[in-house]
């Protein structure tokens, strides 16, 4: 069963609330930030980006930079920037995106479920930077930035979301970065908070979409309170961490596709000549070109692009880490081909989410900068659960979730 609750957020008065807001922290660099920020004092960037508080150049990791999100926090909550609810809510997220709205349940997720494994994970983290973000939360002590689930798919959820999205949201606007709306509403109702929990007491697991750093951060410094705390209990506030969880069907995954600096000393036409031993290759010309199904993938070299379609033989459908395109390009591409072995370390490999398109592969290839570019069908919200279910990981730069979610709408103190 996975266990939830509601929690007083910390969150903006509605009219700052477009002040305060911004992109998550990982997804844009120091210098990406300090200029988003600009001259606004309010924007969260100060407490998860602090290093812009220093001169450019002062690393992320630097302890001043830790004390200085801690010192912020104080400060946005003194101002009136962020304010404390007086009673526990459920809170509910929408995100649209291309006419799409998909809506998650922010909650206060149980840190012995993800120690447990009853949240599941599909993805293996990096200690370094699970130890970034655990400073971050036992500095401020709170989840500043919620983590991103996704849940098997709930009637009686999805009418309780739709119920409230009738209503006037609490927060509503358009971000200036991506272009999405983002809209937020506060449950107050007893009755519906009791649903929420009961539904999800009722689920035998939850899915970690995106954010396994985050989520692994937040759970261990739960653990670790757990552990200094002589008169523990139980219910105290850091068991649980801030999530937002959407039902499975609703999210939108992309392709997440690879650039290549060279040819590991192939000619272009012994290398589609050597592609022909695993997949069936067609020239498709100049103008671009999707991958259309599973097993299909694009491939842009000299200013053409070619579909690629892996032969029989070349997977397991029955596995779910061989069935995956990920696995195959890594495999008989990236591996066997190019001489690539280690996705996360080689630097003559770069990755592109597919909301920049195939336009950016393209560019990065015809710049010169790259020599071949390829483009993946993307992993589905089904491929990832049935993942996480057999206990495997998927290889890496697999997923690419759109939207983000984004931070600064509210936030969980653990105490």
């Amino acid at each position: 069963m996975a266990i939830v609750k509601p929690f007083r957020g910390i969150r903006p008065p509605r009219e700052l609330v477009e002040q305060v807001e911004c992109r998550p922290y990982d997804v844009l660099d120091s210098e990406e930030a300090r200029a988003e920020a600009g001259d606004n004092e309010k924007s969260l960037y100060h407490i998860i980006k602090p290093e812009i508080d220093f001169a450019p150049g002062t690393s992320e990791y630097d302890p001043r930079v830790y004390e200085k999100a801690a010192e912020n926090f104080r400060k946005f909550k003194e101002k009136g920037w962020l304010v404390q609810d007086t009673h526990e809510h459920y809170y509910i997220y929408a995100q649209t995106m291309q006419g799409k709205t998909q809506y998650g349940l922010v909650v206060g997720a149980l840190v012995d479920d993800y120690m447990q494994g009853r949240i599941k994970k599909h993805e293996l983290t990096r200690r370094d930077k699970e130890e970034d973000r655990m400073k971050h939360v036992r500095v401020n002590n709170a989840n500043i930035e919620p983590v991103f689930f996704a849940y098997p798919d709930n009637e009686v959820l999805n009418a309780l979301i739709m119920r409230y999205a009738q209503t006037a949201p609490e927060y509503d606007f358009v971000a200036p970065i991506d272009g999405f709306r983002h809209q937020f509403w506060v449950i107050s109702d007893e009755q519906d908070m009791q649903t929420i929990t009961d539904e999800f007491a009722k689920m035998p697991t939850m899915y970690i979409a995106d954010g396994h750093h985050r989520s692994a951060a937040a759970a261990l410094v739960g653990a670790e309170k757990q552990q200094q705390n002589p008169n523990h209990t139980g219910k105290e506030e850091y068991n649980y961490f801030m999530a937002v969880c959407f039902q499975a069907s609703q999210l939108t995954i992309l392709d997440y596709n690879r650039v290549v600096k060279d040819l590991n000393g192939f000619t272009s036409e012994e290398f589609l000549a050597a592609l022909q031993v695993n997949f069936i290759v067609e020239d498709k010309g100049t103008e671009l070109y999707k991958p259309r199904e599973l097993h299909e993938f694009a491939l842009y070299l000299d200013g053409r692009w070619y579909s690629l379609k892996a032969k029989e033989g070349t997977y397991d459908n029955s596995d779910p880490i061989g069935v995956l395109d990920v696995d195959i390009s890594s495999r008989l591409i990236l591996d066997e081909l190019l001489g690539i072995k280690d996705l996360r370390s080689d630097k003559r490999i770069d990755f592109v989410g597919g909301l920049r398109g195939l336009g950016e592969l393209k560019r990065r290839v015809d710049s010169g900068e790259m020599r071949m570019a390829l483009a993946l069908y993307p992993v589905s919200m089904k491929q990832i659960m049935d993942i996480a279910d057999s206990g495997k990981i998927m290889p890496p730069k697999a997923t690419w979730f759109e939207p983000k979610l984004r931070s600064g709408l509210v936030i969980h103190a653990l105490e």
